[in-house]
C-alpha cells in the first residue's frame, strides 16, 4: 500500500471509530429492556450494538431470533462471537483494542460470549447494564479479562 494510501485508511478509520464513539454517547442513560433495540426506549447489550450499527450503516447485517437470558449458557454455542465475525472479520485481542471498537465479554474463560459494549477510550466502555440502562463504565481488571475479542467497525 502507498504512503498516501495507507494515510488515508488510516484517517477514514480514525474518523469512524469517533463516529462510533460520538453516536454509542447518544444511548447513554437509555434503559434496560431484554431484547429492545431503541435508543431513548430500552435495549439490551446486542441491542445497544444492533441500534447503534442501524444508526451508522442504515440496515442490520442480520436480525437475531429471540433469545432468552441465558441464551449462551443453555445452547453453549459461541452465537454472539459468531454473528459478529460474520459481519466484522475475525477481530482482533484485547490487546490490540481501539475506541469505536466492539468488545465481546464471556463470564468464563470456557462460556461463550454473553456481553457486548463498544470501547470509548483507553479505559471506558459503553454497554447496557441489565437492570439499569446503558451506561459509561471502567474498564477495570474485572472487565478487562473477560474480553474475548475486540472488532473494528467498518468505514464509514
Amino acid at each position: 500500500m502507498t504512503g498516501d494510501r495507507c494515510s488515508t485508511e488510516m484517517r477514514g478509520r480514525r474518523e469512524t471509530a469517533e463516529r462510533v464513539v460520538a453516536a454509542v454517547r447518544g444511548w447513554l442513560g437509555t434503559p434496560y429492556r431484554h431484547q429492545a433495540s431503541l435508543k431513548g426506549v430500552g435495549c439490551d447489550c446486542l441491542g445497544l450494538i444492533r441500534g447503534l450499527w442501524r444508526e451508522l450503516y442504515g440496515t442490520e447485517p442480520e436480525v437475531p431470533p429471540p433469545y432468552s437470558p441465558d441464551w449462551a449458557e443453555r445452547s453453549g454455542e459461541d452465537r454472539l462471537r459468531a454473528a459478529a465475525e460474520r459481519a466484522l472479520g475475525p477481530g482482533h485481542p484485547a490487546e490490540a483494542m481501539q475506541p469505536g471498537d466492539l468488545l465481546l465479554f464471556a463470564w468464563r474463560t470456557d462460556m461463550p460470549a454473553k456481553h457486548a459494549g463498544i470501547l470509548s477510550s483507553a479505559g471506558r466502555f459503553i454497554h447496557a447494564y441489565e437492570q439499569a440502562a446503558v451506561v459509561e463504565s471502567a474498564l477495570v481488571p474485572s472487565w478487562r479479562r473477560r474480553i474475548v475479542r475486540a472488532f473494528s467497525f467498518p468505514m464509514l
